[in-house]
């Protein structure tokens, strides 16, 4: 699925307040899904050449983001420590989230030749119109 076709003028600061019914996604993938009955948002990268970026790590459960509304949503990006074991180019990005019930750090990892794109993208799309 392509998700360059969503609305991708979205930023994650629109996700604070919101409550979520799903949140899909794990260790290892390259798209992270929150969703409810009214709009979804897909944290992804598609893959091109010479690199890659997946979800490194998550710190907390994703299912205490659930049920609850957002407190805190927030991005953070940069380059990793040098003694890193990369290509010859690596970014972090850590997403931030929580709720009363939890707080979950999501850490990505982009690697490439230093030609393509290491960045995590935000795609928006409204489910209905209630």
């Amino acid at each position: 699925m392509s998700y360059y076709d969503w609305d991708s003028r979205v930023g994650i600061e629109e996700m604070v307040g919101k409550t979520f019914t799903q949140i899909t996604g794990s260790v290892g993938n390259d798209v992270i899904v929150f969703e409810n009955d009214v709009e979804r948002y897909v944290f992804f990268h598609s893959q091109d050449c010479c690199e890659s970026v997946s979800v490194e790590d998550i710190v907390g459960d994703l299912q205490d983001l659930v049920g609850l509304p957002l407190l805190i949503a927030d991005e953070v990006d940069g380059e990793g420590p040098a003694d890193f074991e990369a290509y010859e180019s690596h970014t972090w990005t850590f997403y931030k989230f929580a709720t009363r019930k939890g707080y979950v750090d999501v850490r990505w990892l982009g690697t490439s030749n230093g030609y393509y794109s290491e960045g995590v993208s935000l795609g928006y799309q409204k489910l209905t119109d209630v």
